[in-house]
Formats: C-alpha cells, sequence, structure tokens
C-alpha cells in the first residue's frame, strides 16, 4: 500500500515480500514503515519481535492491527507527525517494504525515522527494479506506460536500480551488508495470472490474499521459486523485480552489557571452578547456563549466581546453542560463550571483549588449530582442519577452526539472523553467515588444553550435519568474507 497516499485503493493482489522476510532474523522490537495490511509485520511477530507498524491508509491500518502489536498514523514525509506517533519509542530494526519509492524524498525519510533506531540496529528496504528486463524491452521498443501495480505502479514517485538502492543507505550514513532478490521471471506474467485470479483463487474478488493462499500459488513457491531465486541471484539486475537491502547504523567503540554463556551437561567437577574463573575475568558480566545435567551442575551453578536455564530431557547441542544465544541477544548488548571443561582458556575473555568493545569487531572467534595442539588427538585436529579448508573453498572464509567452542558476539549480529538449532554443527551458521554477509569478524588464536570431565561429543553425527550446514550455507550471503581477519 503507498505509503504517500492515504486515499489509493488496495491492490488487488496481496502477497508476503519473501526475499525481505527471510532477511528479518529474530528481532525484539521492530517497525514497520508503511505496513498495508501488515503481512510482512506479521512475519517478524511469528518470530519473535514485537511489531508496531505505520500506515496512512485506513482500511489496510485496520487490517495490520488485527495482526501487529500496533499500528500508527504517521506521514512519513512531516518531521512532526513521525516525532509525534514514536516519541519515546526504539527499534532494533526498520522495515521498509516498497515505501520508499512512492515518497518525494526518500533519504529524507530515512533520516527521520533513523533516530528511533536502537546502536548497530538493522534497517532492511525493499525497492522494485526499474532496471529489470520487461522494463529494458518495454524501453528498447520506445514505451514507457504506468500500470496500477509493480514496478511502473503510477503512484511511484521515485525509481531504483542496485546501485541508487545502496547509494540511498549509504547516504543516510548505513553500512550496506548484504542483498537479496525477488525474480522476475514468472511476474513478468502478471496480467495473465491476475486475470486467471477468480479462477486460481474465487475468493480473490473480494480477498487480495487469496491468491497468495491458493494452491497453484503454494506450488509455485514450493517447485518454481527456488529455481528463480537462483537465477535472479545470478543477474540481479537484469532479473529482478525487487532488490532487498540490509543496512545497519555502523558500530562504534563503546563499553557492552555483556552475558558469558556456557552450555552444561554434567560438570560437577568444573562448574563452580570455571564460575569462578569468569568472575575474575569479566567481573561485569551476567552469567548464563543452558543446562542439561543428571548431576548437581545446575544447583550448584544457580547457588553461585548463574543464571540457569534447564533443557530436558536433552536436546543435543545444537538446540541448547540456539537457546542460549538468542536469550542472550535478548537481554546483552554482547555474548562470550565457552566451553565449562576448561579446554577453552577463560584468560582469554578480557581480550575478546576489548575487540568488540574498543575496535568495534561482530564476532570473535577462538581457533585451537593453527598448529596441532597436544591435548587434541591427531584425527580430530585432522578433520577440524579438513572441515576448515572446505569452508574457505566453498564460501571463501579463510577460517582455520570452524567448529570452535569459544566465541565472541555482537547481540545485533546474532538477531539479525535466524539460526536454526535442530541436529550438530552449529558453530558451521553461526560463523559462516555473518562472515559472509558483511560482519566483520576477526580470528585469535588460542591454547586448547586437556579437558576436565568426560567429552560429550557426538564425532558421527557432528560430522553428518557439517556437510549438510557447509552445504546449506552455500544459499546464505556472498562467496566473500570481506571483513575476515586473522590475528
Amino acid at each position: 500500500m503507498p505509503a504517500a497516499d492515504a486515499t489509493a485503493p488496495p491492490y488487488a493482489v496481496e502477497e508476503r515480500n519473501v526475499a525481505l522476510c527471510r532477511l528479518i532474523g529474530r528481532p525484539r522490537r521492530v517497525l514497520d514503515v508503511g505496513c498495508g495490511i501488515g503481512q510482512n509485520g506479521a512475519f517478524a511477530r511469528a518470530r519473535g519481535a514485537i511489531v508496531t507498524g505505520l500506515e496512512r491508509a485506513p482500511g489496510p491500518r485496520a487490517a495490520a492491527a488485527r495482526a501487529l502489536h500496533e499500528v500508527l498514523d504517521a506521514d512519513l514525509e512531516d518531521d512532526a507527525s513521525v516525532a509525534r506517533a514514536l516519541e519515546g519509542k526504539r527499534f532494533d530494526l526498520l522495515l521498509l517494504g516498497d515505501v520508499l519509492e512512492h515518497t518525494r524524498d526518500p533519504l529524507q525519510v530515512l533520516e527521520r525515522l533513523l533516530p528511533h533506531l536502537e546502536e548497530e540496529g538493522h534497517v532492511i528496504i525493499s525497492l522494485p527494479n526499474v532496471a529489470a528486463w520487461p522494463v529494458r524491452l518495454m524501453l528498447a521498443r520506445g514505451r514507457f506506460r504506468y500500470e496500477d501495480s509493480g514496478i511502473l505502479d503510477r503512484t511511484h514517485l521515485r525509481f531504483f536500480t542496485l546501485d541508487s538502492a545502496q547509494q540511498l543507505l549509504r547516504g543516510a550514513g548505513l553500512e550496506v551488508l548484504r542483498a537479496d532478490h525477488n525474480p522476475m521471471l514468472v511476474r513478468a506474467a502478471k496480467g495473465a495470472i491476475l486475470a486467471a485470479a477468480p479462477t486460481l483463487a474465487p475468493a480473490s474478488a473480494h480477498d487480495p490474499t487469496a491468491l497468495a493462499r491458493s494452491l497453484p500459488y503454494k506450488a509455485y513457491m514450493a517447485l518454481v521459486r527456488p529455481a528463480e531465486d537462483l537465477l535472479a541471484r545470478a543477474a540481479p539486475g537484469l532479473l529482478s523485480f525487487q532488490h532487498v537491502l540490509v543496512a545497519r547504523k555502523p558500530p562504534r567503540a563503546r563499553r557492552l552489557t555483556w552475558t558469558v554463556g556456557m552450555l552444561t551437561m554434567d560438570e560437577e567437577p568444573s562448574i563452580a571452578r570455571m564460575i569462578e574463573a569468569v568472575r575474575r575475568e569479566a567481573p561485569g558480566a551476567k552469567i548464563l547456563c543452558v543446562d542439561s545435567s543428571q548431576d548437581h551442575t545446575p544447583e550448584i551453578a544457580a547457588r553461585l549466581g548463574a543464571r540457569v536455564l534447564r533443557q530436558l530431557p536433552p536436546r543435543g547441542h545444537g538446540p541448547a546453542m540456539e537457546l542460549l544465544m538468542y536469550e542472550a541477544a535478548r537481554q546483552s548488548e554482547a555474548l562470550v560463550y565457552l566451553d565449562c571443561d576448561f579446554t577453552y582458556p577463560p584468560g582469554e575473555l578480557p581480550r575478546m571483549m576489548r575487540l568488540l568493545e574498543d575496535e568495534a569487531v561482530d564476532v570473535v572467534n577462538c581457533a585451537r588449530t593453527r598448529a596441532r595442539p597436544e591435548a587434541m588427538p591427531l584425527a580430530n585436529y585432522a578433520a577440524n582442519r579438513a572441515f576448515a579448508g572446505l569452508a574457505h573453498a566453498l564460501h571463501g572464509v579463510p577460517t582455520v577452526d570452524v567448529h570452535s567452542g569459544m566465541r565472541a558476539y555482537r547481540t545485533s549480529v546474532i538477531r539479525a539472523f535466524d539460526f536454526d538449532g535442530e541436529g550438530d554443527a552449529l558453530p558451521i551458521d553461526t560463523l559462516l553467515w555473518p562472515a559472509k554477509c558483511g560482519y566483520r569478524v576477526v580470528e585469535l588464536p588460542i591454547d586448547y588444553a586437556e579437558r576436565v570431565g568426560v567429552s560429550k561429543l557426538r564425532k558421527v553425527a557432528g560430522t553428518v550435519w557439517t556437510f549438510v550446514r557447509l552445504g546449506r550455507a552455500l544459499g546464505v550471503g556472498d562467496r566473500t568474507a570481506r571483513r575476515f581477519e586473522l590475528r
């Protein structure tokens, strides 16, 4: 729904912006600007976010109010109107799905909204691609015709290419991280599809969402859309209907609030000494344990002031790490996690914290395997270096340790992704995804010591899941880690 025209009629067909939604991650508080009937904001709400919508048109605003937590009326082109509507509100994600092209000055609209974005908060914009092949073909034939919807929607005041969309974000002082695209292939037959809409989805004459809920549309999404996505990513300037970009407020050197996290399972011999070491090295940090123990580990941790989240019956390393990361991202600005068995040195915590606070690093990966540690069996060392080599070859990430159990993160980076912990080898995703999507990752060499207690490593499952996750990561970001540093 055009944000600048409160009297415009609703579109004949409404659908969720697929590329925009898959970039949302798991934010805490979202502002969905020009939210229309609230489909994109509802997706963010389903990921656990508190979502506020901005919408001028009364009909869509009423529909969005049923899908979002609140919907406000504000004129995006007016400083006072936006300030009044958003007074006292702060968000960690701004969504602008096909909004800015309807405004007279898109840069001023962004600048008007950015004071309400948190430190390192993200912005996702979707803009129609005026360089898509149907428009080029039309111009080559000497024609230019506005339409009721689409790239040449008659309510569009501005037109964008991928390059000019990136320039817009940078002009607002934002750091552009990654891009995705909605394809312009099947969509080029829009006229025929809309003509057939009453047959494909009989309720579509009264319900603009009916086509998107129809069986033909679902079949298209499952069978055709994945191939279209691959083609659009190969030639986005030509084959994209919309460019969807992720940007953020650039991080700056500042003090952060910290959580130190550990996954614990029958750590009774080491938990008290580990908490004591963490208190010594990071005295201001909260301590969080995700625990699946059968012994007295959780009672000891709680008695010593740690927050303990029980996960029983045990679901494995991946789900436990997913819970740990997103819970820390909910309550702190930074997370450092390490194993509880003293294989990783707690003495490295201050150095990791300084990198995030003083150098504005996003992720610190502690690497055990630049040389073989005496405490690591040769087979384990060889497997780890082979996995790291494969990550470098497939993804362009020059790491030597994709399975490190000691890392630090700005939690804004964690919330920018929707990590799925099911299965093992989640550290593959939580390293490669940020590295390929433009975040600054630093890898530090560390010592690796003999463990206290018994190993819980599932070697076969971990190996299988490593290959699965290395394959899945091919579809994330670019095949380059342009901001990966080895120290």
